[in-house]
């Protein structure tokens, strides 16, 4: 991810100059995570490349736990509120769940580093002590997107289906696509199929044949 990138998303989690030694330790533990792996980096890792100290890390994060967490809802949000625009201004449930899915993969397409670090660190911040504030944040930024299928249901546009399923199904493809292509598995980057999976994601909960 290009440098000006990170620090975009970072300032928008972290807004302002007093916040800059933070961002740079997120930075720094960003890159640390994804050599190293999540489990095996340390604190200690983390102070030395970002030229800190222990109990400036300890003091803005609280441990790794919290460290995780942070770079982790800064990369939800940003995810967020790329697709937000798009969403909102979508005419009818297909383009909902077309833009959803387009600006999902056009994120990961752009930020592959911090993509995968979302990846790496989803389970870990579901059972850590963030795990309540991951669970807010879900609710809120999947509220507007559940609500529109709700209304899709209530038009006959949308097939009813337990609430829990809509969302694997819109995104579960794109995702495995995701992972194959930040491991190298496939080449092509996610964007360039983006038609194909948003097409495949309507075709999957659409209530009529041929929509």
């Amino acid at each position: 991810m290009p440098l000006s990138e990170l620090h975009r998303i970072l300032e928008r989690a972290e807004p302002g100059a007093r916040k800059a030694h933070k961002r740079h330790v997120m930075a720094c533990a960003l890159a640390c995570f994804e050599a190293g792996g999540l489990d095996a980096t340390t604190i200690e890792e983390i102070r030395a490349s970002a030229d800190s100290s222990i109990g400036s890390i300890y003091h803005h994060f609280g441990n790794k736990d919290g460290l995780v967490a942070a770079l982790f809802f800064a990369g939800l949000d940003d995810q967020a509120a790329r697709a937000e625009p798009a969403l909102t201004a979508a005419a009818d449930t297909r383009g909902v769940v077309q833009a959803c899915v387009r600006e999902y993969l056009h994120w990961v397409s752009e930020h592959p580093q911090f993509a995968r670090f979302l990846y790496m660190a989803r389970a870990t911040v579901a059972r850590g002590p963030a795990a309540d504030d991951l669970a807010r944040r879900n609710r809120a930024r999947l509220g507007s997107l559940q609500e529109r299928l709700a209304r899709g249901v209530e038009a006959g546009e949308v097939l009813e289906l337990p609430r829990e399923t809509y969302l694997p199904l819109l995104i579960g493809p794109s995702e495995i696509y995701c992972r194959a292509w930040l491991s190298e598995r496939v080449k092509m980057p996610p964007v360039q199929h983006m038609d194909v999976f948003a097409r495949a994601a309507w075709r999957a909960i659409a209530a009529r044949e041929g929509d």
